[in-house]
């Protein structure tokens, strides 16, 4: 092979490969998210008891004196073993002269125990009675209230298939407004979604027995995609 012969063949490969590349970035992507609003079958809880006393023993004990009473109502309610959970149980000093008051030393004065359980509950027309109940009980630690839905994957479809329409919607403007033909899809993914709570809009029924105010509203799920589509010449 001559040198001439040699240093053409190279152009010619690098043409080629530059009108690959060229090619390959011909592309429109574009990210939506689908949203789809639905009313709350679920709730969560986390509910706790506190207790602080001179003796570390008689803390504990009264904090799980209170928490048996709680669960024994939980159970007593309708709600089932697996809704219920214990997520934290710790027992910790109480400390005298520890920001340096009167220059004394720092010594333990008593003990704080608490104990706290989450729970799950699938009946929402309960869980303003289920939440007055177990105050009554001894829960005096809340750590937080949210709606759910107990199978959501239906709901997170509908939300794939709005992202998607959205994601075919925008990259066809994009194509109109820079006059060209949009092509096939190239490619599809999914990024992570969530299910958020949405504005309280109504309230949930409640029992003649009246019980703590719990308005449920609507929770938001949303999915988001990422599509790649293909300019065609």
């Amino acid at each position: 092979m001559t040198l001439k012969t040699f240093v053409f063949l190279a152009a010619l490969l690098a043409v080629a490969a530059a009108g690959i590349a060229h090619a390959e970035e011909r592309r429109i992507t574009v990210d939506a998210t689908g949203t789809v609003q639905v009313a709350p079958d679920m709730a969560t809880i986390t509910l706790g008891v506190t207790n602080e006393n001179a003796e570390a023993s008689a803390a504990m004990q009264a904090t799980s004196d209170a928490v048996s009473q709680v669960l024994a109502r939980l159970d007593e309610m309708g709600i089932e073993d697996r809704d219920v959970q214990t997520r934290d149980l710790s027992l910790s000093p109480v400390w005298s002269g520890r920001l340096g008051e009167n220059a004394d030393k720092p010594e333990i004065t008593g003990f704080v125990a608490s104990n706290r359980v989450f729970v799950r509950v699938r009946d929402l027309n309960n869980l303003g009675q289920i939440m007055d109940a177990v105050i009554q009980d001894g829960a005096n630690d809340f750590g937080g209230l949210s709606f759910g839905v107990q199978d959501p994957k239906p709901v997170e479809a509908q939300a794939r298939a709005k992202a998607v329409g959205e994601a075919m919607a925008k990259a066809e403007q994009l194509a109109q407004a820079a006059s060209v033909t949009l092509g096939a899809v190239q490619s599809i993914s999914e990024q992570s979604g969530g299910v958020r709570p949405m504005m309280a809009m109504r309230e949930m029924a409640m029992a003649d027995t009246g019980g703590v105010p719990v308005a449920g509203g609507e929770i938001s799920v949303s999915v988001t995609v990422s599509m790649e589509f293909e300019i065609s010449e």
